[in-house]
């Protein structure tokens, strides 16, 4: 059996988050990045899962717009 790495299972986590997990975990993300005594690393491994955080929150919302575009065509409703 192959054994994932780190990043691959962190990774595979982090698309079980619903929207709302993530959008916490990125105000949690900022406001370490805002605290006066963050070292240099630690403020660029916020950051990096920041952005990792930031596109998936994209993706989902992506995917959600999408399910509206379907439902509009097969149940024939406007976009809001």
């Amino acid at each position: 059996m192959p054994v994932k790495k780190k990043s691959e299972k962190a990774a595979s986590e982090e698309e079980k988050l619903s929207l709302e997990e993530a959008f916490s975990m990125l105000d949690e993300i900022t406001r370490s990045l805002e605290a006066e005594d963050i070292s240099l690393e630690d403020s660029f491994g916020a950051y990096q899962k920041g952005i990792q955080l930031l596109k998936l929150c994209s993706d989902k919302i992506d995917q959600v717009e999408k399910k509206v575009l379907v439902l509009n065509e097969e149940g024939g409703l406007d976009e809001f």
